[in-house]
């Protein structure tokens, strides 16, 4: 017998491919069993009560960017790709191009300030020995690579791989194949439904942050005139750019054939199509117009609050 596939997970096969991004940072920590003995005995606990680990660069600031910047990455590629398990992301296939170009910025970033720290290595050791803000009598230089191992401590990589498009060929009974087509085909349901649904939150999302940001604040009344006085919030460049992204996006990439997504997608498209961040900032018209044509989006998108 042949076990068919769902058609909605090989259009995410065909759609699209699967990506990680690891990055490596060097904890810079050690556990110090003798501390831990110390603390312990001193509070009169069981030496397994506890432990110390010591944070060997007391948090230096060449280091600790390294630190953040990995979660930065990881914050990019969250906004940029779907969830599909605990080890890769789904990445639309019109996103590639973008997405590796991001990639590269990111990497070269990452290896510029790793290259800072290794400079700046052997001074940052010194100073945790010998100045008052290191690591005082808990130093202990055995404690800190080389440099030249040091460097393999730190990382980033990229890896990118096909979805899997599996042709189920079984002779098997009916009823074990009936139970594996079930499994098979709830869990690219699952997914399925989930990249759907992230896919409108984000549309929606950046909607609504542009139906706010096109708004106004008050501020107060005038005291001659009576009038209420307002004030005009602020509008990014970036959000602006990252609607014409999803626009663009999302006119390759729409997994049902969603028609009330398309129609959003395209009304958003023309209503943004000649108009950047600093049109509405200096034109009240503009702004009142990208307003009303993005509230009008949402209210047939769906019953969402705009403001």
């Amino acid at each position: 017998m042949e076990l068919q596939k769902p058609k909605h997970l090989i259009s995410l096969a065909t759609s699209g491919m699967l990506v990680s991004v690891d990055v490596n940072v060097w904890s810079a920590t050690k556990q110090d069993r003798g501390i831990s003995n110390e603390v312990t005995m001193a509070k009169k606990a069981d030496q397994h009560a506890g432990k110390y680990v010591k944070n060997l660069l007391a948090d230096h600031p060449k280091h600790k960017s390294i630190v953040n910047y990995r979660q930065t990455i990881y914050n990019w590629v969250k906004r940029r790709t779907y969830r599909w398990n605990n080890a890769q992301d789904y990445l639309p296939s019109v996103d590639m191009p973008k997405f590796k170009q991001e990639y590269n910025v990111h990497e070269a970033s990452f290896h510029k300030l790793l290259g800072e720290f290794l400079t700046e290595y052997d001074s940052i050791v010194s100073d945790m020995a010998f100045k008052q803000s290191g690591m005082g009598d808990m130093f202990d230089r055995n404690d800190y690579p080389a440099k030249e191992e040091l460097t393999s401590k730190f990382g980033v990589r990229l890896f990118v791989s096909e979805v899997p498009l599996n042709d189920f060929r079984c002779s098997i009974a009916q009823d074990i194949a009936d139970d594996l087509f079930t499994t098979y085909s709830t869990q690219a349901e699952e997914i399925m439904s989930h990249v759907m649904m992230e896919q409108q939150t984000r549309f929606v999302e950046v909607m609504k942050s542009i139906s706010h940001c096109c708004g106004v604040d008050e501020v107060g009344v005038d005291d001659n005139t009576g009038e209420t006085k307002t004030k005009k919030r602020k509008i990014y460049d970036t959000t602006i750019l990252k609607a014409k992204e999803m626009c663009e996006s999302f006119k390759e990439f729409n997994l049902s054939a969603d028609p009330a997504l398309e129609e959003a997608r395209a009304t958003l498209e023309r209503t943004l199509s000649d108009v950047t961040a600093e049109d509405i900032r200096d034109s009240d018209a503009v702004r009142h117009a990208v307003k009303e044509d993005v509230d009008s989006i949402l209210g047939k998108f769906g019953t969402f609050k705009c403001v």
